[in-house]
């Protein structure tokens, strides 16, 4: 932890001339970025993956007709063709999975009071008015919604929602081509259209869910998880601009 206050410190120290009281917020937007820069090869393997599997739609669709009837025997076939096609159903979720430690670490760096035995001196840092160590509650309390330290928030929720709304939009168009390809492949398929999952209808609404942990975590993870989810709608953007199906990655 200790190491880890020591790079935000000095980042914040590179950054200040450029952004004075707000340098250790622009340090943890830098940090972000580096971070979602070595994940990339892993999104890109992710969207490469998600290509793949769509390929393998007709086959999953005769599997399914082969053995509609018996769920175990189909869950074994699918994997079997996974295998042998050398596509993982998991790598969606690598790209989420390695940046939890980065999340993780800012939140206890910013929820502590000492690191190392001495005083946390990254907590004296703002974004503007609002303290890096505070969370939403505070500044309500503090000012309220249009206060100095709650204007900061409302900035960010703005920025959260119009991510979210954009995803929203995104998955939305994704889920209604596959819904109309599925449909269009069951006649010649001889069997009826497959349902929407019940949890890829709810995928579009989990960008709305970042809302929550924004106003609910220290303002430095906050920062964190803005940045990186804003990241994110670009990256699959570009990366998945041309698939047919949806991609139910986080």
């Amino acid at each position: 932890m200790a190491l880890f206050a020591d790079l935000v410190g000095r980042l914040a120290d590179l950054l200040q001339p450029l952004f004075h009281a707000s340098a250790a917020a622009a340090a943890i937007v830098l940090f972000t970025a580096l971070v979602r820069l070595l994940v990339h090869p892993l999104s890109r393997a992710a969207a490469r993956g998600q290509r793949a599997r769509a390929a393998l739609q007709p086959q999953i669709a005769e599997l399914r007709k082969k053995h509609g009837k018996n769920p175990e025997r189909f869950q074994k076939a699918l994997v079997e063709l996974h295998t042998k096609e050398k596509v993982s159903p998991l790598s969606g979720c690598l790209p989420s999975l390695c940046q939890l430690p980065a999340f993780f670490l800012l939140y206890h760096l910013f929820s502590n009071t000492t690191i190392g035995g001495e005083a946390n001196e990254l907590l004296t840092h703002t974004l503007f008015a609002a303290p890096l160590g505070e969370r939403w509650a505070d500044a309500l309390r503090d000012g309220g919604v249009l206060g100095a330290a709650g204007l900061v928030y409302v900035g960010l929720f703005v920025i959260v929602t119009g991510v979210a709304v954009f995803n929203f939009r995104r998955s939305q168009r994704m889920m209604a081509g596959a819904a109309a390809s599925a449909s269009a492949a069951a006649p010649a398929a001889g069997a009826p259209g497959e349902q929407v999952p019940g949890l890829a209808s709810v995928m579009p609404f989990m960008s709305f869910l970042t809302l929550v942990t924004v106003a609910v975590v220290p303002l430095a993870a906050a920062l964190y998880v803005v940045t990186s989810t804003t990241w994110s709608a670009v990256e699959r953007a570009v990366l998945y601009r041309d698939m047919p199906a949806p991609t139910t990655a986080l």
